[in-house]
């Protein structure tokens, strides 16, 4: 795989929720630590995603928040 960006980790997916547009996916890319995103359902098909199937969380933003308490 060669990609553009370059904030790519690594992961398992850990729950895949299925709607009728859009797709909530989970992806443990360490112990405790999630990225959830949504894509397409039209994707998550095509991607074939399930629970356990490893796969990549693509980070490209034009902007990042950053918060403190």
């Amino acid at each position: 795989m060669k990609i553009s960006a370059r904030n790519t980790i690594k992961g398992t997916v850990k729950n895949v929720i299925l709607g009728p547009v859009s797709a909530e996916l989970t992806l443990r890319v360490a112990p405790g630590i999630d990225i959830v995103a949504v894509i397409s359902t039209g994707s998550a098909k095509a991607l074939k995603l399930k629970k356990g199937k490893k796969a990549y969380a693509v980070i490209k933003a034009s902007s990042v928040m950053v918060a403190t308490d």
